[in-house]
């Protein structure tokens, strides 16, 4: 395999040691706001926001206003928007069924799918207005059947965002919240005297919001963990340096901190891509937080074949991997680690995060290898039950359970079965032994 890395963001230690620092300030704040609740989470969001309210949760006349502030234009849109996400979740609910079935005479099994009761919705704001990521939780939760949906979004220029406020109102929140990072995360997962607690958090969120869930997993559950946003461009010469210098840059102006990565067979495309970066690093807006992560996280790296870049991107398991290549459906057939995937120079990554209808909520730091993004799925608990409806059934799954139980030593677990066996069977097992096997001549 010959694999060249024509440029290299930080190495792995580097990233380890700006990890270890974010993990000591959320621990410590976590704990602080356990301790303190409301007056905590009140002197973070002066100290990090410059943001103290009478009140963190709007009231419906404060929603209504900042509604008012949009044109009738930006409403539209964002309701188009929401319509999408609604719709693909919709379509995916209806592809999880409840379950029952006769499994053997008088055995019934079973499973429902159960809404999780509450759950905190982040979205972020505190650079950039999200406005989409309140479609990609609040919507997607409400489609679910969730009955209690918080929504925690931080001011934005010390002001409640109103795109974001509409968002989060038109999508389904019960309760909105203005409030922002660490701060929101733990108050809604542990609670204050004015905000009850969650059973799970979901949303995306810079370093110290992901570092938040993950350590507060357990206690509530998360989505998944959603860091930093990362992108990879899969790349060959049917596609120029213009399209792939623009993919990766349109995610690096998330944060400082954003993995971006073009992943080619060819020498000239990652030359190319690499001269236009630094063309449109002069006149994009973002540039400043844009030219950071690129020279900080960004990484060109060049395969000699199609199977080395999937081998590749496989070990990387970027959370958007936009595809380009005169092969788009051999790496949907093939990979098995990502996020999401974007599929040919006609779409991006900027559909998928803003309107086309797929989440935006997906596994960063390679947790693509384990878990997919945020969808209604994740909003739902699938429950198993039973039913045993005939004496015959109760004492043929009986006589099997009482034998197993005693293979492990569990004679307590045992009894439960021999019970049902004496009682619907009429057979004799002596307390504290196994039930004796019968040929089916018995």
């Amino acid at each position: 395999m010959t694999i060249e890395y024509l440029k290299r963001g930080k190495d792995q230690a580097e990233r380890s040691e700006d990890d270890a620092k974010t993990r000591a300030v959320v621990e410590q704040t976590l704990q602080d706001i356990e301790a303190r609740g409301d007056a905590a989470v009140r002197a973070l969001s002066e100290r990090f926001d410059n943001y103290a309210p009478a009140s963190f949760k709007l009231s419906q006349q404060e929603i209504d206003d900042l509604i008012a502030q949009l044109t009738d234009r930006e409403l539209a849109d964002i309701k188009f928007a929401q319509e999408q996400v609604r719709n693909f979740a919709q379509a995916q609910r209806d592809t999880m069924l409840d379950l029952e079935i006769e499994t053997l005479p008088g055995v019934i099994l079973g499973h429902k799918n159960i809404p999780v009761q509450s759950v905190g919705c982040y979205v972020p704001g505190g650079k950039f207005p999200m406005v989409a990521s309140a479609h990609m939780s609040v919507a997607t939760a409400s489609v679910a059947g969730v009955p209690r949906i918080v929504a925690c979004t931080p001011p934005f220029k010390g002001q409640p965002n109103p795109a974001v406020i509409a968002a989060m109102h038109l999508g389904g929140a019960h309760e909105i919240y203005v409030l922002g990072g660490i701060q929101a995360i733990g108050a809604m997962a542990l609670g204050t005297e004015t905000l009850d607690p969650v059973h799970m958090l979901v949303g995306p969120g810079n370093a110290f919001v992901a570092e938040a869930k993950r350590q507060l997993f357990g206690r509530v559950g998360i989505d998944l963990f959603a860091g930093p946003t990362e992108t990879m461009v899969i790349a060959d010469d049917t596609v120029d340096a213009e399209l792939c210098a623009t993919d990766l840059l349109g995610q690096a102006e998330h944060g400082y901190n954003s993995p971006c990565v073009l992943l080619t067979n060819s020498h000239k495309l990652a030359t190319e891509t690499m001269a236009e970066i630094e063309r449109l690093l002069k006149i994009l807006p973002t540039a400043d937080t844009a030219a950071v992560s690129w020279e900080e996280y960004g990484e060109v790296i060049v395969c000699d074949t199609y199977d080395e870049m999937l081998t590749m991107a496989d070990e990387i398991a970027s959370e958007h991997v936009q595809v380009m290549t005169d092969r788009d459906d051999w790496f949907l057939a093939h990979m098995t680690c990502y996020g999401a995937l974007f599929l040919g120079a006609r779409t991006n990554v900027s559909n998928g995060d803003k309107v086309i209808g797929t989440n935006h909520t997906l596994p960063t730091k390679k947790a693509g290898r384990y878990t997919g993004g945020l969808w209604v799925g994740k909003f739902l608990k699938t429950h198993s039950y039973q039913r045993v409806l005939t004496d015959e059934a109760a004492t043929m799954i009986g006589e099997y359970g009482s034998r197993l139980c005693m293979l492990e030593g569990f004679v307590g677990h045992a009894e439960q079965c021999n019970v049902r066996v004496r009682r619907y069977g009429g057979i004799n097992v002596p307390y504290g032994q196994g039930a004796r096997h019968r040929e089916a001549s018995d």
